[in-house]
Parts: structure tokens; sequence; C-alpha cells
């Protein structure tokens, strides 16, 4: 029905374009100046429509339609109609903070204002610019009416029977990623722990950050590889196999009991700093390692798998997933890295090491010492080339503390520099991260002052939930099974929303008191509020299949201002996402959740979802609508939840 209104619309248009162009011809047309104006308007009004028209065509039946883009395209539409010789011209449109505003607002006028009085010195009032854009507003299904407000401000009233029929899509087809045009490659690096050394808090943010992002560019429809750059290779190793070699001398036909691989890495350390044989030694099998000798090699590999062990453990628990690809897999390429330099002339020679000067930044980059090693530059330059021009990357995201900003900002410019992408093409950029903080403020360390392990936090972190649900008194409600789910679903889904609602640029202070409070935006309170809105259904006897049904027969009223308030939150889903996309801060999406579950509670307790007799307690009528709207929410919570990695039950 849209695409035949649209064709529609779009056969007047031509045919009074040539109304006009005869009128012109006859000169029957009073003034020829009025008349092309009035033929440009109808011009780019039948753009428009053409444009939306084919997208429409183009776009998957099934994809949730991104209501801010929609209003952007049909403001930018009615702004070029209005002034057809202006460049560029500011396009805002946001939703509105309060009902009286309408729903959301264009504000554009006040810039176009600006931009006529200091391109053209023609002082207009944003006001008459509001008015001008209005009128040249384009047919279109979601736009009841708009109103001039204030100085210019345009308030947009949604249409009703459009958020109804948008709602009945989410029920009917899921929620389903908004279109985002081609697919492509995304490279994620994250996580990155050393071998021979424990994960630590520190690697707590670009773990839970880096597996977030992930999932929602996967939601999104594009191709994502998600990379561990493991510090696997390096100097560090020399003094670890020495130390192998001396413990177990045996170490190539019995596998080593390495119980405590930091204990281990602390001897070796140790002995590399007081024992001059020892260090000498150590240099030795550096020597023999990077040579691939077979013996070093397994000596490598057995300290490697050790670690991978160890990380399994806390990927599992906090359900990630990644591709092991460390430093060791590009030390072949690092050569040709060092040569491509030097045959372009961007090397210069420091006091015996190969450097690399890239305009704008202080510190050059060491691509080779004067010992003929690599350094950490000529991997990351390395890996940096490889996931460009071998894996094909359209965009790639370093998930990395803001401590290696200037470093990455560097080793990224240098791939500029020599011709690897241009940033207007392929997008790389470094999501940085602040660090995690004690309650005291500080950096967060144990009472001794070691660094806190991360498979400690993680127990911890069961514990006390168990101890949370035991003061609630779960245990006495839940089987044992649901009592264990719940005690996983909290304490992970604490820890990892407790990192992702706060501005991943900010240090964050870890409390476990706080993530675990059931009040206020934290994933107690929302993994709370979803197990009850799931039961509200359950509770008045409709199944799956019945909702299902009623998504297909009813129409969504929207009546009480509740109701409507609810619906156009669900609804902003996708623009949450695509801003998320845009400037990768995960924080906006903790903010929405806790925004649609607040919302919900004043929607439950304003509109009665179903209706009991105050004496008996039996059902006595079932609003189905609104449960629909209780099943919308639920369904947008869930899978905002799965987007940051939390995993819901369904009894708490």
């Amino acid at each position: 029905a849209q695409f035949a209104f649209q064709e529609n619309e779009i056969k007047l248009l031509t045919a009074e374009i040539e109304r006009l162009k005869n009128f012109g011809c006859l000169g029957v047309s009073p003034s020829l100046e009025g008349l092309r104006d009035e033929n440009a308007k109808l011009k780019y009004r039948l753009n428009f429509l053409k444009k939306s028209l084919q997208e429409e065509r183009n776009k998957s039946v099934k994809s949730m339609i991104n209501i801010n883009s929609c209003l952007q395209e049909i403001f930018g539409a009615a702004i070029q109609a209005a002034y057809p010789d202006l460049e560029n011209p500011p396009l805002v449109v946001t939703p509105s903070q309060q009902p009286k505003f309408g729903d959301y607002q264009c504000n554009s006028a006040m810039g176009i204002s600006q931009i006529l009085l200091k391109t053209r010195e023609q002082k207009v009032i944003p006001r008459e610019i509001a008015e001008k854009i209005a009128k040249n507003i384009p047919a279109n299904e979601c736009i009841e009416k708009v109103e001039i407000a204030g100085p210019g401000f345009i308030n947009v009233h949604l249409r009703k029977d459009f958020v109804s029929k948008q709602l009945s899509s989410l029920l009917i087809n899921g929620v389903q990623p908004p279109a985002v045009g081609k697919r492509k490659k995304v490279v994620v690096d994250f996580s990155s722990p050393n071998i021979a050394k424990e994960m630590h808090v520190g690697h707590l943010r670009s773990t839970i950050i880096g597996e977030s992002m992930c999932r929602l560019f996967e939601f999104a429809g594009y191709d994502v590889l998600r990379l561990n750059h493991l510090g696997d290779w390096g100097t560090q190793f020399g003094m670890l196999i020495a130390h192998l070699q001396d413990k177990f001398p045996d170490y190539l036909t019995v596998s080593p009991p390495i119980g405590d691989l930091q204990a281990f890495y602390k001897e070796s350390k140790r002995r590399f700093d007081t024992e001059e044989e020892f260090k000498k030694r150590a240099y030795q099998c550096v020597v023999l390692l990077q040579s691939k000798n077979p013996d070093f090699i397994k000596a490598w590999n057995l300290i490697c798998d050790v670690s991978r062990k160890e990380f399994q453990k806390i990927y599992n628990c906090l359900d990630i997933t990644i591709i092991e690809r460390g430093e060791s897999f590009y030390h072949e390429m690092m050569k040709d890295i060092v040569k491509e330099f030097e045959d372009k002339g961007f090397v210069q020679v420091d006091d015996g090491r190969k450097v690399v000067f890239v305009p704008g930044f202080p510190v050059p980059l060491t691509i080779m010492k004067s010992d003929g090693g690599y350094t950490y530059d000529t991997s990351d330059l390395a890996a940096l080339k490889h996931r460009l021009c071998e894996e094909k990357g359209d965009i790639l995201i370093y998930v990395v503390d803001s401590g290696q900003s200037v470093h990455l900002q560097t080793v990224f410019a240098a791939g500029q520099m020599i011709g690897w992408y241009d940033p207007k093409v392929t997008r790389v950029a470094h999501a940085a991260f602040g660090v995690v903080l004690g309650e005291d403020k500080k950096k967060f360390k144990t009472r001794s002052g070691d660094t806190v392990r991360l498979i400690d936090l993680l127990e911890e972190g069961l514990k006390r939930a168990m101890d949370k649900l035991k003061d609630k008194e779960r245990d006495k409600v839940l089987t044992p099974e649901e009592l264990k789910a719940a005690q996983t679903s909290v304490a992970f889904g604490c820890i990892k929303y407790a990192d992702l609602s706060h501005n991943r640029l900010n240090d964050y202070v870890f409390s476990f008191d706080k993530m675990l409070d059931d009040r206020g935006n934290t994933a107690a309170y929302l993994l709370y509020a979803f197990t009850r809105i799931r039961a509200i259904a359950r509770l008045a006897n409709i199944d799956e299949q019945m909702l299902r049904k009623a998504a297909r027969e009813e129409v969504l009223v929207l009546d009480h201002e509740k109701e409507w308030k609810l619906g156009k939150c669900i609804l902003r889903f996708p623009e949450i996402l695509q801003k998320i996309l845009e400037d990768l801060l995960l924080h906006t999406l903790c903010d929405y959740l806790y925004e649609l579950a607040t919302t919900f509670t004043e929607f439950y307790d304003s509109c009665y979802c179903v209706e009991k007799d105050r004496q008996t307690g039996q059902i006595v009528k079932v609003n189905m609508w609104r449960l629909l709207l209780c099943e919308a929410t639920a369904t947008v919570m869930a899978k905002g939840f799965d987007i940051l990695g939390i995993k819901p039950v369904q009894r708490m």
C-alpha cells in the first residue's frame, strides 16, 4: 500500500512538472522566476520520493525502521526544496524531551539562519525558515502534523497508526537490525593478554567491551573477525625457556606439570635479574626460538598451552568467542614491513636503530632495534597491514586502553602514509577505555598491593550473587537448577553491565555492592524487571502461540499517554544501535534499556494488562494489546541483553 501511494504521488508530481513546463513555453506565467522556483521544489520532492521508494524496496521487509533516520530524510528533502542553493545545510532531528513539544524536533532553522547571515548577508529569522521548511515537507507515512515553536523549533507529531504498525511488525518478525547498506568486514582486536601472565582486572574492560562490540556488528549484519592479539612472542620467552630447561630437563618427553605459570614467570624473572649466566643463556634461547629450532618451539608451545587453558576458563565464564592471532603470527611478515618502509624512503637510522618519523607525531616508530630484533611497533604495523590487505577489513577496531592512544594513532598514521588505506574509505578506530579503580579511587589492587586476578574476581562475584539471592530468600522458591542459573546470570551480568554502563573513555570504580544493587541503573534491576515482564502473560495463562496469533490480528491501541510513551520508546531501539555503530559508546544502550524498563513501569502502573476480581482474584479481562506491548518490551530488552553479553533467566 505504501509503494502504491508513493508511485501515485510520483505520477502526480511528474504531471505537474510537465504542466509547469508548458506554462513556461506559452508565456502564461506572470513570473518566470516563480515558475522555476516551483518547478525546482517539485523536482526535489519527486527525486526524494523516487529515492525513498527505491530504498524501501531494497530494504528487507523485516528490517526495523529507524524513525530518526526517516525523519532526517524527510526534513533533508524539505530543506533542499526550500533552499535548493544551500550546500550541506545543517540537519538536526532529535527525540523531544517533553510530550508537549511533540515526539521529535527538527532544530535546523537556527543553523540555516546563521549560514544565510554569514554567506549571503541575509538576515532571516529562524521562525520564517522553519515555516518554509514545514511547507516543503514531502508526503510521508509517519508524520501526523508539525508545529513551529519558540524561535524556530519544528515539533513533529508521529502518526499513531504508523507507530502501531511498526510495533506489530516487531512482534511478528522479531527484533531485526536496521538496514545498514553494504555488508562490510569488521576486524575487532580485543582482550589481548600476555602469555605466561595471568589475566588481571586490567584485561576485563577490553574483553567485555570488545565482545559486546562484536555482537552489535554481527547483529547489524556485518562480517566480524574477532582477534586476540596475544603477547606470545619476544625476549621474555628466552628466560622462560631457560628456566623450563633447568626445572624440567625432560620436558621434551614428559609434559611438565606447570601449575602456577605466574609463579613460574616470577621465578624466571628473578633469575634473569640476578644471575648473569642465566641472563646470557636466556638471550641464546631467544635466538634459537626465533630461528625456529624444533626443541625450542616445543618449549614455547608448552608454555603457551598452559596460558591458553587459563585464559579459556575466563572466556567460558564470560561467554567470550575469540580467535587467537598473537604477535608470533606476524613474525615472518616483519622483515617485509621493514623493507617496504625502507624502499619508500621513510626509514632513518638513529644510534643503530631503524626508525620511522610520522608527520604530526613527536615520537618515531622503532621498526628494528640496533641488535636486528623487531619491536611492538613492527608487529603492530604488520598486524595493521595484514588486516587491511589480506583480511580486506573495511572497519578495524582496536579495543585497547587509553594509555596506548598515541602509539596506536602513530601506527595508524604510518599505515596511511605508506598507502595501505584511505581513511575516507576504510575506518580504523581506537576504541580507548579508562582504568578500573577500587573504591578508594586508586588503581584496583588487592590488600597486599598486587594486581587483582580476573579469575578471583569472577569467583567473588559468584559468591556475592548467591549471598544476595539467599538474602532475598530466592533459594526457598527456586529449584537448585534455577538458583544456579540466576546466580550465574546475576554475577557475570552485573560485572559486565557495571563496565558497559559507564562511558568507556572514563575510569570507573569497581564496587560489588553497587553492581548487585537491585535499584537504579544496574543489571540486577534490569534482569529482575525483565523476569517480571515475562511473567505477566504467563500468569494470565497466555502462551507464546496465543501472543503470536494476537500480534497478527490485534491492532495495538495507543490511546493512553503511557501506552504511547512506551510504544515510541520501544521503537527507538534501531536509532540507539545506529548511534553506537558510529561512536562505539555502548553505555548508550545501557541507558536506553534502563529508560525502557522505567518507562514500562510507568505504563504498567497506569494501564491494567490483566484485570482481576478483587474478591476472588479470578481473571475478569485480558487487555491483549497491552500484553503485546509487554511482549514487545521484553523482546527488545532480550536483544539488548544479548548484545551486552548478559543472559537473562525466566525465574529469578
